[in-house]
């Protein structure tokens, strides 16, 4: 009889970086990168996976662990395996687009933070990713949300996305990344006007700046 390896992802990367974007920018992370269709990738079991994450982690100066890439909780049942296996000190950062809330509580044990980045701040896409936000706190699990006009978001768009998600979570931290045009040398006063009103919806919104090109770039 054969024996069954249990789950398995898809990775693109497992190495040391610093993060780009969100709520630990400018961190130094590991980062996980679950792999999308057709990317280059390397097979991994949980095992393979703790035995990877523990050399590295003991070969690293580290402030935390990032689980991103395309789906990282399409995974779960891995992400579950894997912590089981290795116990690890620092911070794990589950990095995800916020688009399945019901896995959340699969995740309570083996993650730390939950930071939802999502694609879209308007539609049935931004209703699962505060309905997965809900379910971080549900979970006892620390929480931030990660906005940033690239997406094509409105200034209007992104502040009511603010206003639902300080409903689902009045604890959360929420980081907006503002667009930078190459032809401009200061920041747009826009940010600055949206930086104000997305405060006195929710206090705990801070604006931060991408880091170029980080190893952590979503």
């Amino acid at each position: 009889m054969r024996a069954t390896m249990g789950p398995t992802a898809a990775i693109a990367g497992i190495a040391p970086g610093v993060q780009s974007h969100g709520i630990w920018t400018g961190r130094r992370q590991l980062f996980v990168r679950f792999a999308a269709e057709a990317e280059t990738a390397v097979l991994y079991t949980s095992a393979m996976l703790a035995r990877h994450l523990e050399r590295t982690a003991v070969a690293s100066t580290l402030h935390s662990i990032s689980l991103s890439g395309r789906d990282p909780l399409a995974s779960a049942d891995l992400i579950v395996e894997t912590f089981a296996q290795w116990k690890t000190s620092i911070p794990v950062m589950l990095d995800c687009d916020g688009q399945r809330p019901e896995v959340i509580d699969q995740v309570t044990h083996s993650v730390s933070m939950v930071q939802i980045t999502p694609d879209v701040v308007d539609g049935p896409a931004s209703e699962r990713a505060l309905r997965t936000l809900a379910s971080a706190v549900a979970a006892g699990l620390d929480h931030a949300v990660v906005l940033s006009p690239r997406d094509g978001a409105t200034d209007g768009q992104m502040l009511r996305f603010v206003e639902q998600a300080h409903s689902a979570a009045p604890g959360t931290k929420i980081v907006i990344h503002p667009l930078m045009s190459p032809e401009r040398s200061s920041l747009d006063a826009r940010y600055a006007t949206l930086l104000e009103q997305a405060m006195s919806i929710h206090h705990d919104t801070v604006l931060l700046m991408r880091i170029p090109g980080g190893v952590g770039t979503r």
